[in-house]
């Protein structure tokens, strides 16, 4: 089942049974603005973290409610490979305590936006993973869990699997030059599964994302413990296009993808560029993000806290103007990192193009389009209509290799690899 749809499916029992839902990298409160985790000191870097290891995590966010100061919170959630909760004490994952204060936080200063930004160090000694695989956080306000703010994705991995993984040329002749085929092995030696097939998934994400993982993969060839996913039918990822962008590091200073400013005593409005369909235009490379962005401004003040807030309107123009039978969706992991109501733009007949407009904070975003098929059970996003696909799009990988021992309650995360398409 598509990941999308197993959140959806999570959601509608846990609201069917009257609890609060609880979605990875979903941001529940509306006071809440740019949170945050990723490595510490590397805003671009996903978060994963070596099991027993003194890997940190950086956490931030700010709560835009006219700069009061509440008590924020946060705990670890372990989950399966597919990230349903694991069904496990938190006791058998968490070392320590179950919950921690947020204790530092400031107070906005020059913006007009009035806030109060938060942050932490992750994990704090007193609170710490025990249990490889994947974690949702979660942050909720005085201590009571069901006063749920925002969950993020991180993971933490124990490594005991290698894997020897690459990029190749579809043999597909139609995918050839618009798709990524993936191939790799894995060496399950260290684990020594009883049964492989069972025992052991493999997830695949391009650029982070989960909206479009390839999940729960078995393996072509399964001989002792060399497992060896080849199959050439498989394991082919769209290319895209170089990912979009726009430079919000300062609001005073117009970037080339700002088309207008409208400042007023207490709010900005930026209007960016209208974004054509590329579906039909040659490969162009340039370095971009890839979908990531950072909180930075260009006026020497202290990013964290002195940066302001705009609304910024987005505008996509389809070349034969609206879809009938599909949504469109702007991705990026700060429009929410997946597909859903704040993620979805809206068709404006009168202007003939979809439209959408965030909360942003001064900083470097970078998005693409995706269109979905409204009789699509699965939710496939696809850039075929509106960034177009291309085999040499520079892209990066992350294999996931997971294990559950016999008798066991929960998937471990005992492999990982990194590649790019370019640099391999």
């Amino acid at each position: 089942m598509n990941v999308n749809r197993t959140i959806l499916l999570i959601l509608t029992l846990l609201v069917a049974g009257g609890l609060r839902a609880q979605i990875p990298d979903f941001v529940y409160s509306p006071s809440i603005g740019s949170p945050q985790l990723y490595m510490a000191g590397n805003q671009l870097q996903y978060p994963i973290i070596r099991l027993k290891s003194t890997d940190q995590m950086e956490l931030h966010f700010d709560d835009l409610d006219d700069g009061a100061v509440k008590n924020y919170y946060y705990t670890f959630i372990l989950c399966n490979e597919d990230w349903t909760p694991a069904e496990v004490s938190e006791f058998d994952y968490l070392k320590g305590f179950s919950q921690m204060r947020i204790d530092n936080y400031t107070l906005s200063a020059v913006a007009l936006t009035r806030y109060t930004h938060y942050q932490a160090i992750l994990p704090d000694p007193n609170c710490i993973p025990i249990h490889s695989g994947n974690y949702m956080l979660k942050v909720f306000l005085d201590g009571d869990t069901s006063k749920l703010a925002f969950t993020k994705r991180f993971l933490v991995v124990d490594a005991r699997t290698p894997i020897q993984s690459q990029m190749m040329q579809p043999q597909d002749n139609t995918l050839a030059r618009a798709f990524q085929h993936i191939q790799f092995r894995v060496n399950t030696a260290a684990v020594n599964p009883t049964n492989p097939l069972d025992q052991i998934k493999v997830d695949i994400l391009q650029n982070n994302r989960w909206d479009n993982v390839m999940r729960n993969l078995k393996p072509t060839f399964a001989t002792s413990n060399d497992l060896q996913f080849n199959n050439p039918d498989d394991l082919n990822f769209e290319g895209g296009s170089e990912w979009r962008w726009i430079d919000l590091q300062s609001f005073r200073y117009q970037s080339e993808r700002v088309q207008s400013v409208t400042a007023t005593k207490t709010s900005t409005d930026i209007i960016a560029k209208t974004d054509g369909d590329r579906s039909q235009k040659e490969y162009y490379y340039y370095k971009d993000l890839n979908g990531n962005y950072y909180i930075n401004t260009t006026e020497q003040y202290n990013p964290l806290w002195q940066t302001d807030y705009a609304t910024v309107h987005f505008s996509f123009v389809p070349a034969g103007g609206a879809f009938p039978d599909k949504d469109v969706y702007m991705i990026g992991r700060w429009a929410g990192g997946g597909l859903n109501d704040s993620s979805r733009m809206t068709w404006n007949a009168d202007k003939g193009r979809y439209e959408r407009s965030y909360f942003l904070k001064e900083g470097y975003y970078s998005y693409s389009y995706v269109t979905v098929d409204r009789s699509d059970a699965a939710m496939k996003p696809s850039f075929a209509q509106t960034e177009g696909n291309h085999i040499d799009t520079e892209n990066n990988y992350l294999i996931l290799v997971y294990y559950r021992a016999l008798g066991a309650r929960a998937d471990e995360l005992v492999g990982i690899s990194r590649f790019n398409s370019v640099n391999k």
